[in-house]
């Protein structure tokens, strides 16, 4: 049988990290197997529809290469693939129904007074377990209520007694008693399935094989079988994801700033790499190498390789992988990247390629790039304790002379390129015989106003240009004397 696998997010906004995550384990499930990856819209919660969050979903999927076989706008056949349309055509309801002649569901007619009458405070919490009441409504009763127009809902019939056992490819058999079973809606009052019985349907009809989604959902599972039983329907693979927590062990939240595909990228880490973390986060690959490629896991996923516990958003670890990332990026592509944070912060006429060649290797995240260049559009106030550094053996005196000695050698220098000027700044450690160090610390010290700069004091001087250059060493010059 050929594996078909599908993602079925709501439109209630930005892409969450374990929705991500679903994502991609279904894409990588499926194309291991050489299966086919399905997208279908679940939006018949209306309540928590966001509009543009449909957009947000086709954007996320393309920016992160995670390409559907089939959906809204790829027919397999299996169409709709929206949840609305579906439920315009009647579908859900005409399945509710055949359960109702099975016995396996049930009309309810309650009103939400009796209702909120049954809900009791167990262990701190309130619940409300429906007690049957319309189950044992006549039929005349039944059709005496409908003909009448009073509102009602479908409820699943489950057993109070016995129990029942299902199998998760991850958390092994899991039985549970059936009077835990609550007796679920499958058909609201305003004529919508909910979304586990829509689930159940929709992935029958569209021949899915594995399920994949987040272990929050385990305790729905018995219900969701007992629905396929009740069809006779083949009850497909379940592949249960661990929890994803933030650093604190806490659910990852909106609070923490960084739980969505959106929020990673606004701030300054690329797809792949979000991707590639994402990946890690409950799987574990065979060997000890953590850098894959969207190809390279599809040949590696198993999902047997998945963990049970909780998974971790190690932001320390993400950022490492963003630079290694980074660092392994085209040059012509991280310029374009890194533009907009290199012209937020230069206005001058400077050359910004030859900035962002020195701080491609040097950044774990675009916006640090702003704090790493922030010299080049104006020097810093800066302290002369930063002349004296004791590795290169220099110190205020030391550095005063060695300024005073090249500032006559690069008002003379007319080739202002790097090599040029390091060959200028040689030939005094030469005839000098002092260590490089000891000439070019003092030089990018005043040049750049920072203890770290991204490039050496011969590559920042040709960026700034001869003028520029000058007057900063001669201001250095000015505040060692003072």
């Amino acid at each position: 049988m050929k594996v078909r696998t599908r993602y079925a997010p709501s439109p209630t906004g930005r892409m969450h990290v374990g929705n991500l995550r679903t994502a991609l384990y279904a894409y990588l499930i499926a194309k291991h197997e050489g299966g086919d990856f399905l997208l279908r819209i679940e939006d018949t919660d209306q309540e928590r529809y966001v509009e543009g969050a449909v957009d947000i979903i086709y954007r996320t999927l393309e920016e992160t290469g995670l390409v559907h076989d089939e959906g809204p706008d790829k027919d397999g056949g299996c169409g709709p693939y929206v949840q609305s349309e579906r439920q315009a055509s009647g579908i859900y309801m005409e399945y509710a129904k055949q359960l109702v002649e099975k016995g396996e569901a049930y009309y309810c007619f309650c009103t939400p007074e009796r209702l909120e009458s049954l809900r009791k405070t167990v262990n701190g919490e309130e619940i409300m377990t429906y007690d049957k009441h319309c189950l044992h409504l006549s039929k005349e009763e039944i059709e005496a209520n409908l003909a009448a127009g009073k509102p009602f809902v479908i409820r699943q019939n489950n057993p109070t007694e016995g129990t029942t056992t299902f199998h998760d490819e991850i958390y092994g058999d899991i039985t549970v008693d059936n009077s835990e079973l609550d007796d679920m809606v499958l058909i609201k009052s305003d004529g919508y399935p909910t979304y586990n019985f829509a689930n159940v349907v929709d992935d029958h009809l569209m021949g899915i094989t594995h399920v994949v989604r987040g272990n929050e959902y385990l305790s729905s599972s018995p219900k969701y079988n007992r629905l396929y039983d009740a069809f006779g329907w083949e009850v497909p693979v379940y592949v249960h994801c661990p929890l994803i927590t933030d650093e604190s062990h806490h659910k990852l939240s909106k609070r923490c700033g960084h739980s969505s595909f959106e929020d990673l990228v606004e701030q300054g880490f690329v797809p792949e790499a979000i991707v590639n973390y994402v990946a890690l986060l409950g799987w574990s690959p065979e060997g000890n190498n953590e850098i894959f490629s969207l190809e390279e896991m599809v040949k590696e996923f198993d999902y047997h390789r998945m963990n049970k516990s909780p998974s971790v958003f190690d932001m320390t670890k993400l950022r490492w992988m963003n630079g290694e990332y980074i660092k392994a990026m085209d040059f012509d592509r991280f310029y374009k990247l890194a533009e907009p944070y290199l012209k937020e912060v230069i206005k001058k006429d400077l050359d910004l390629k030859k900035i962002a060649n020195m701080v491609k290797t040097r950044i774990e995240v675009f916006p640090e790039i702003r704090d790493h260049i922030d010299f080049f559009e104006e020097l810093p106030e800066y302290d002369i304790a930063m002349y004296t550094h004791k590795k290169m053996k220099t110190n205020a005196e030391t550095s005063l002379k060695v300024l005073k000695d090249v500032l006559p050698i690069l008002e003379a220098q007319e080739d202002f390129s790097n090599d040029a000027l390091f060959a200028a700044l040689s030939a005094y450690v030469s005839e000098t015989g002092v260590k490089t160090g000891f000439v070019m610390w003092p030089v990018r010290t005043a040049v750049s106003g920072k203890q770290m700069t991204p490039a050496g004091a011969t590559e920042i001087m040709e960026v700034l240009g001869k003028e520029e250059s000058l007057k900063r060493i001669r201001k250095g010059i000015e505040m060692l004397e003072a």
